[in-house]
């Protein structure tokens, strides 16, 4: 988490929170990593080997975020060496996914064409969401919800 102090200690979801300073700690410790973040200057390249020789055994390593933000190539090694149990990968360096990329062949992954977000109702929230929220307070010139943060980059 960027800011880890942010965490609510009352969360029933959430033990602890850790920042990009403790990403060897988490990995160490968990069975499932689930990386949402957005590729920013800071993120860029963040997993990689050094994460990967951390993880716990049996760890599976889930990729929803952006693809840059992990080592392609260490990623492989550790699924083929088994220092990851398994991986489920819906975004990747280079998209979409060269029909050469060894993450085809191998058995212990689960590959989705970057659409994990999009459910059966997807698009009808979204609308919902913009027309019932976001465009009245528009109108009123209230602060919409969910802005994008042009410095922080998403």
């Amino acid at each position: 988490r960027r800011n880890p102090e942010k965490h609510n200690a009352e969360d029933p979801f959430c033990d602890v929170a850790y920042g990009n300073d403790k990403l060897n700690t988490l990995f160490a410790e968990s069975d499932y990593i689930l990386c949402s973040a957005p590729l920013t200057p800071e993120t860029e390249g963040m997993i990689g080997k050094e994460q990967f020789d951390c993880a716990k055994k049996d760890a599976v390593f889930i990729n929803v975020g952006r693809g840059p933000i992990v080592d392609e190539d260490a990623l492989i090694e550790a699924l083929k060496t088994g220092k990851l149990k398994g991986a489920g990968l819906d975004v990747f360096c280079m998209e979409p996914l060269p029909k050469d990329s060894e993450l085809w062949e191998l058995d212990n992954v689960l590959l989705s064409p970057h659409n994990m977000d999009q459910t059966e109702t997807f698009m009808l929230e979204s609308t919902q969401f913009f027309v019932d929220v976001n465009l009245p307070r528009f109108l009123r010139g209230e602060q919409l919800l969910n802005p994008v943060d042009k410095k922080a980059g998403y």
